[in-house]
């Protein structure tokens, strides 16, 4: 029997207005320590996107997601961030921020796959 896996996630969210402080959810970044686990996936809907009727660019914001990804995923040009062990990717990438694309707090979870419970929690939390 497969033994339960700690793991922390986060909510990448997109926060248009950061003075009104309202937000939709755009991703989800999930860790796991002991697994030497960590994840990015993100869904920016250009439909969605439109309606927020502001001046971000979509572009821009996308950029902004892959970053994430680069950094998440350790990748040589993600900057030095990048090259840091996995708990500090992600606890540099779940900070506390005031921009428009934010994370929430991180949350913890058990689960014996890993990825079948990040597809689930990005399911539910972002399409």
């Amino acid at each position: 029997m497969q033994e339960d896996k700690i793991y922390e996630y986060a909510v990448i969210r997109l926060v248009p207005k950061v003075e009104r402080e309202e937000f939709f959810n755009i991703g989800l970044i999930m860790f796991s320590k002991k697994e030497k686990y960590i994840r990015v996936a993100y869904y920016l809907c250009p439909d969605k996107f439109k309606l927020m009727r502001s001046r971000l660019d979509y572009d821009d914001i996308l950029q902004n997601l892959k970053s994430f990804q680069k950094i998440a995923e350790g990748e040589k040009d993600g900057g030095p961030i990048a090259q840091l062990d996995i708990p500090d990717r992600f606890r540099w990438l779940t900070a506390v921020r005031s921009s428009v694309v934010q994370t929430s707090r991180p949350h913890p979870g058990k689960s014996k796959d890993l990825e079948k419970t990040f597809e689930k929690l990005f399911d539910e939390l972002i399409l």
